[in-house]
Protein backbone atom coordinates (compact mmCIF):
# COMPACT_ATOMS: atom_id res chain seq x y z
CA UNK A 1 0.00 0.00 0.00
CA UNK A 2 1.48 3.46 -0.96
CA UNK A 3 -0.19 6.23 1.45
CA UNK A 4 0.12 10.16 0.31
CA UNK A 5 0.51 12.92 2.66
CA UNK A 6 -0.34 16.77 1.74
CA UNK A 7 -1.23 19.81 3.25
CA UNK A 8 -2.46 22.94 1.78
CA UNK A 9 -0.19 25.26 3.91
CA UNK A 10 3.38 24.28 6.31
CA UNK A 11 2.88 23.51 9.95
CA UNK A 12 -0.10 21.56 9.76
CA UNK A 13 2.11 18.42 11.59
CA UNK A 14 2.01 16.81 8.43
CA UNK A 15 5.69 15.53 8.52
CA UNK A 16 5.94 14.77 12.57
CA UNK A 17 2.44 12.87 12.50
CA UNK A 18 3.61 10.85 9.11
CA UNK A 19 6.83 9.97 10.93
CA UNK A 20 5.11 8.94 13.78
CA UNK A 21 2.32 7.02 12.01
CA UNK A 22 5.48 4.81 10.27
CA UNK A 23 7.28 4.42 13.54
CA UNK A 24 3.81 3.03 14.84
CA UNK A 25 2.95 0.88 12.02
CA UNK A 26 6.83 -0.93 12.21
CA UNK A 27 6.16 -1.43 16.05
CA UNK A 28 3.41 -3.22 15.02
CA UNK A 29 5.58 -5.74 12.67
CA UNK A 30 5.58 -4.50 9.37
CA UNK A 31 8.15 -3.03 7.27
CA UNK A 32 7.61 0.43 6.33
CA UNK A 33 9.24 3.13 4.20
CA UNK A 34 8.96 7.21 4.86
CA UNK A 35 9.52 8.63 1.23
CA UNK A 36 10.38 12.60 1.71
CA UNK A 37 9.00 13.86 -1.54
CA UNK A 38 9.34 17.38 0.15
CA UNK A 39 11.15 18.45 -2.63
CA UNK A 40 11.88 22.50 -1.56
CA UNK A 41 12.81 21.32 2.64
CA UNK A 42 13.84 17.63 2.55
CA UNK A 43 14.27 17.49 6.41
CA UNK A 44 12.29 14.61 7.29
CA UNK A 45 15.25 13.21 8.56
CA UNK A 46 15.50 15.40 11.71
CA UNK A 47 12.25 13.58 12.71
CA UNK A 48 13.89 10.13 13.24
CA UNK A 49 16.96 12.16 13.96
CA UNK A 50 19.56 10.69 11.53
CA UNK A 51 22.16 13.66 11.93
CA UNK A 52 23.79 12.40 8.29
CA UNK A 53 20.36 13.11 5.93
CA UNK A 54 18.94 15.93 8.18
CA UNK A 55 18.76 18.54 4.79
CA UNK A 56 18.88 15.24 2.81
CA UNK A 57 21.64 13.20 1.13
CA UNK A 58 23.68 14.18 -1.61
CA UNK A 59 23.68 12.69 -5.29
CA UNK A 60 21.34 9.40 -4.73
CA UNK A 61 18.19 10.98 -3.37
CA UNK A 62 14.20 10.79 -4.51
CA UNK A 63 15.45 14.01 -6.56
CA UNK A 64 18.19 12.13 -8.27
CA UNK A 65 16.35 9.56 -8.96
CA UNK A 66 13.40 11.01 -10.67
CA UNK A 67 15.41 13.28 -12.66
CA UNK A 68 17.39 10.55 -14.13
CA UNK A 69 20.72 11.81 -12.32
CA UNK A 70 20.78 8.05 -10.34
CA UNK A 71 19.36 4.41 -9.56
CA UNK A 72 16.88 3.55 -6.53
CA UNK A 73 17.39 6.41 -3.94
CA UNK A 74 18.96 5.32 -0.74
CA UNK A 75 17.03 3.27 2.50
CA UNK A 76 18.31 4.79 5.75
CA UNK A 77 17.71 2.12 8.28
CA UNK A 78 16.12 3.94 11.04
CA UNK A 79 16.45 1.27 13.75
CA UNK A 80 20.48 1.36 13.56
CA UNK A 81 20.75 5.31 12.52
CA UNK A 82 19.04 6.71 14.88
CA UNK A 83 20.82 8.99 17.37
CA UNK A 84 18.06 8.35 19.93
CA UNK A 85 18.52 5.21 22.10
CA UNK A 86 15.20 4.65 23.04
CA UNK A 87 14.21 4.69 19.54
CA UNK A 88 16.92 1.99 18.85
CA UNK A 89 15.52 -0.36 21.62
CA UNK A 90 11.92 -0.41 20.40
CA UNK A 91 13.71 -3.28 17.60
CA UNK A 92 11.99 -6.30 19.39
CA UNK A 93 9.41 -7.73 17.32
CA UNK A 94 9.33 -4.68 15.12
CA UNK A 95 9.39 -4.55 11.41
CA UNK A 96 11.69 -2.22 9.05
CA UNK A 97 11.88 1.28 9.26
CA UNK A 98 13.56 3.10 6.37
CA UNK A 99 13.65 6.92 5.44
CA UNK A 100 13.61 7.23 1.65
CA UNK A 101 15.66 10.90 1.72
CA UNK A 102 15.42 14.01 -0.81
CA UNK A 103 18.76 15.14 -2.36
CA UNK A 104 20.37 18.28 -0.60
CA UNK A 105 20.09 21.25 -2.02
CA UNK A 106 16.91 19.79 -4.06
CA UNK A 107 14.31 21.71 -5.39
CA UNK A 108 10.71 21.53 -7.35
CA UNK A 109 11.66 20.92 -11.00
CA UNK A 110 8.66 20.47 -13.88
CA UNK A 111 7.01 16.83 -14.22
CA UNK A 112 7.19 14.94 -17.87
CA UNK A 113 6.48 11.66 -19.24
CA UNK A 114 10.47 10.85 -18.12
CA UNK A 115 9.87 11.95 -14.47
CA UNK A 116 6.45 9.98 -14.43
CA UNK A 117 8.41 6.64 -15.77
CA UNK A 118 11.23 6.69 -12.90
CA UNK A 119 8.12 7.65 -9.94
CA UNK A 120 6.24 4.56 -11.31
CA UNK A 121 9.41 2.87 -11.19
CA UNK A 122 9.84 3.82 -7.82
CA UNK A 123 6.69 2.83 -6.24
CA UNK A 124 6.60 -0.65 -7.92
CA UNK A 125 9.93 -0.87 -5.88
CA UNK A 126 8.99 0.35 -2.55
CA UNK A 127 5.93 -1.56 -3.16
CA UNK A 128 7.41 -5.32 -3.47
CA UNK A 129 9.93 -4.45 -0.60
CA UNK A 130 7.85 -2.61 1.83
CA UNK A 131 4.15 -3.27 3.62
CA UNK A 132 3.38 0.54 4.16
CA UNK A 133 4.82 2.73 2.07
CA UNK A 134 4.28 6.50 2.99
CA UNK A 135 4.98 9.70 0.95
CA UNK A 136 5.25 12.97 2.20
CA UNK A 137 4.47 15.26 -0.34
CA UNK A 138 5.36 18.89 -0.40
CA UNK A 139 2.84 21.59 0.86
CA UNK A 140 0.24 23.06 -1.09
CA UNK A 141 -0.30 23.18 -5.10
CA UNK A 142 3.12 21.22 -6.23
CA UNK A 143 5.20 19.43 -8.61
CA UNK A 144 5.21 16.63 -6.18
CA UNK A 145 1.33 16.18 -5.69
CA UNK A 146 1.21 16.13 -9.85
CA UNK A 147 3.97 13.49 -9.90
CA UNK A 148 2.38 11.07 -7.66
CA UNK A 149 -0.84 11.63 -9.31
CA UNK A 150 0.58 10.94 -12.61
CA UNK A 151 2.18 8.21 -11.39
CA UNK A 152 -1.00 6.46 -9.60
CA UNK A 153 -2.62 6.89 -13.13
CA UNK A 154 -0.60 4.78 -15.08
CA UNK A 155 -2.03 1.16 -15.77
CA UNK A 156 0.80 -0.49 -13.40
CA UNK A 157 -0.22 1.40 -10.71
CA UNK A 158 -3.86 1.73 -10.99
CA UNK A 159 -5.13 -1.36 -9.82
CA UNK A 160 -2.38 -1.14 -6.52
CA UNK A 161 -4.56 0.06 -3.06
CA UNK A 162 -3.07 3.97 -2.95
CA UNK A 163 -4.86 6.39 -0.08
CA UNK A 164 -4.14 10.15 0.54
CA UNK A 165 -4.43 11.43 3.94
CA UNK A 166 -4.93 15.59 4.03
CA UNK A 167 -3.64 17.33 7.35
CA UNK A 168 -4.84 20.11 8.20
CA UNK A 169 -5.30 22.33 11.87
CA UNK A 170 -8.62 22.69 13.62
CA UNK A 171 -8.60 26.84 12.19
CA UNK A 172 -10.79 28.54 9.58
CA UNK A 173 -7.98 30.07 7.66
CA UNK A 174 -6.64 26.04 7.20
CA UNK A 175 -10.18 24.88 7.06
CA UNK A 176 -10.77 27.37 3.98
CA UNK A 177 -6.97 26.52 2.48
CA UNK A 178 -7.69 22.19 2.64
CA UNK A 179 -11.19 22.62 0.96
CA UNK A 180 -9.60 24.39 -1.67
CA UNK A 181 -6.60 22.10 -2.25
CA UNK A 182 -9.01 18.97 -2.99
CA UNK A 183 -12.35 20.26 -4.33
CA UNK A 184 -11.04 23.84 -5.87
CA UNK A 185 -10.44 24.42 -9.55
CA UNK A 186 -6.81 23.19 -9.34
CA UNK A 187 -7.37 21.00 -6.68
CA UNK A 188 -6.52 17.21 -6.19
CA UNK A 189 -9.67 16.06 -7.92
CA UNK A 190 -9.92 18.23 -10.49
CA UNK A 191 -5.95 17.87 -11.22
CA UNK A 192 -6.32 13.66 -10.78
CA UNK A 193 -9.49 13.55 -13.05
CA UNK A 194 -6.83 15.64 -16.20
CA UNK A 195 -4.44 13.01 -14.98
CA UNK A 196 -6.66 9.73 -15.98
CA UNK A 197 -8.23 9.16 -12.20
CA UNK A 198 -11.49 8.91 -12.13
CA UNK A 199 -12.95 11.55 -9.61
CA UNK A 200 -14.95 9.50 -7.43
CA UNK A 201 -13.10 7.15 -6.85
CA UNK A 202 -9.75 9.39 -5.91
CA UNK A 203 -12.67 11.36 -3.48
CA UNK A 204 -12.96 7.73 -1.95
CA UNK A 205 -8.96 7.42 -1.49
CA UNK A 206 -9.01 10.69 0.49
CA UNK A 207 -9.09 11.18 4.01
CA UNK A 208 -8.22 14.00 6.41
CA UNK A 209 -6.23 14.67 9.48
CA UNK A 210 -7.13 17.37 12.22
CA UNK A 211 -3.70 18.08 13.84
CA UNK A 212 -3.36 19.84 16.65
CA UNK A 213 -6.67 19.87 18.37
CA UNK A 214 -6.97 21.44 22.01
CA UNK A 215 -8.82 18.67 24.35
CA UNK A 216 -11.67 20.67 25.59
CA UNK A 217 -12.04 18.46 28.42
CA UNK A 218 -8.34 18.58 29.69
CA UNK A 219 -6.94 19.66 32.67
CA UNK A 220 -5.64 22.45 30.98
CA UNK A 221 -8.98 23.90 30.26
CA UNK A 222 -10.23 23.45 33.34
CA UNK A 223 -7.65 26.23 34.71
CA UNK A 224 -9.28 28.86 32.39
CA UNK A 225 -11.66 31.41 33.07
CA UNK A 226 -15.23 30.43 32.27
CA UNK A 227 -15.72 32.91 29.89
CA UNK A 228 -12.32 31.89 27.64
CA UNK A 229 -14.06 28.18 28.23
CA UNK A 230 -17.08 29.04 27.11
CA UNK A 231 -15.55 30.48 23.53
CA UNK A 232 -13.53 27.68 22.64
CA UNK A 233 -16.49 25.58 22.93
CA UNK A 234 -18.22 28.00 20.53
CA UNK A 235 -15.43 28.13 18.48
CA UNK A 236 -15.22 24.36 17.96
CA UNK A 237 -19.09 23.97 17.58
CA UNK A 238 -18.46 26.76 14.36
CA UNK A 239 -15.35 25.10 13.24
CA UNK A 240 -16.79 21.55 13.08
CA UNK A 241 -20.08 22.96 10.88
CA UNK A 242 -17.70 24.52 8.83
CA UNK A 243 -15.68 21.41 8.26
CA UNK A 244 -18.92 19.88 7.75
CA UNK A 245 -19.81 22.48 4.92
CA UNK A 246 -16.46 22.15 3.35
CA UNK A 247 -16.79 18.49 3.05
CA UNK A 248 -14.20 17.80 5.77
CA UNK A 249 -16.71 16.61 7.84
CA UNK A 250 -16.24 13.57 10.88
CA UNK A 251 -17.38 11.07 8.18
CA UNK A 252 -14.41 11.60 6.01
CA UNK A 253 -11.79 12.52 9.00
CA UNK A 254 -9.59 9.44 9.77
CA UNK A 255 -8.37 10.45 13.03
CA UNK A 256 -7.34 13.94 15.01
CA UNK A 257 -3.67 14.81 16.88
CA UNK A 258 -4.19 16.51 20.12
CA UNK A 259 -2.12 19.39 20.85
CA UNK A 260 0.88 18.16 22.76
CA UNK A 261 3.36 20.32 24.39
CA UNK A 262 6.24 18.13 23.24
CA UNK A 263 5.45 18.34 19.09
CA UNK A 264 4.86 22.00 20.26
CA UNK A 265 9.01 22.56 21.20
CA UNK A 266 10.43 19.55 19.30
CA UNK A 267 9.05 16.97 16.16
CA UNK A 268 9.99 14.19 17.07
CA UNK A 269 8.78 10.56 17.23
CA UNK A 270 7.00 9.64 20.28
CA UNK A 271 8.00 6.81 22.20
CA UNK A 272 6.28 4.75 25.11
CA UNK A 273 9.10 6.15 27.28
CA UNK A 274 8.33 9.48 26.62
CA UNK A 275 5.02 8.79 27.57
CA UNK A 276 5.63 6.03 30.70
CA UNK A 277 8.85 7.03 31.85
CA UNK A 278 9.70 10.50 30.94
CA UNK A 279 6.14 11.53 30.97
CA UNK A 280 6.77 14.39 29.20
CA UNK A 281 4.39 13.31 26.37
CA UNK A 282 0.58 12.43 26.86
CA UNK A 283 -0.46 9.34 26.59
CA UNK A 284 -3.39 10.22 24.11
CA UNK A 285 -0.95 11.53 21.26
CA UNK A 286 0.25 8.56 21.14
CA UNK A 287 -2.83 6.49 20.99
CA UNK A 288 -3.54 8.40 18.29
CA UNK A 289 -0.35 8.05 16.46
CA UNK A 290 -1.20 4.25 17.21
CA UNK A 291 -4.81 4.97 15.68
CA UNK A 292 -3.98 6.91 12.56
CA UNK A 293 -1.36 3.46 11.79
CA UNK A 294 -3.98 0.73 12.26
CA UNK A 295 -6.94 3.24 10.12
CA UNK A 296 -4.29 2.96 7.10
CA UNK A 297 -5.77 -0.38 6.39
CA UNK A 298 -8.54 -0.78 8.02
CA UNK A 299 -10.85 -0.96 5.20
CA UNK A 300 -13.98 0.03 7.54
CA UNK A 301 -12.64 3.51 8.25
CA UNK A 302 -12.28 4.02 4.33
CA UNK A 303 -16.17 3.38 3.45
CA UNK A 304 -18.04 6.07 1.78
CA UNK A 305 -21.30 6.62 3.50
Amino acid sequence: MIVFATSDKGGTGRSVTCANIAYRRALDGDDVAYVDFDFGSPTAAAVFELTEAVRGVEGNGVHSCLQGHAGEPDRLDVWSLSERKEVRASLARAGRLCLVPGDRGGGEFPVDDDVTRRCVDLFLALEAEFDVTIVDLSAGRSYAIDIALRATAAPELSDRVSRWLVFHRWTHQHITATEGLVHGDRGILRTGAERGHDERALAARIRYVRAAVPDLHSPNVESLRPEQVRWLQIRDADLTRKSARAKLGRTVTLGTVPLDPVLQWNEQLITDDDVRRAGVANAGTADAFTDLARALTDDDRWTTL
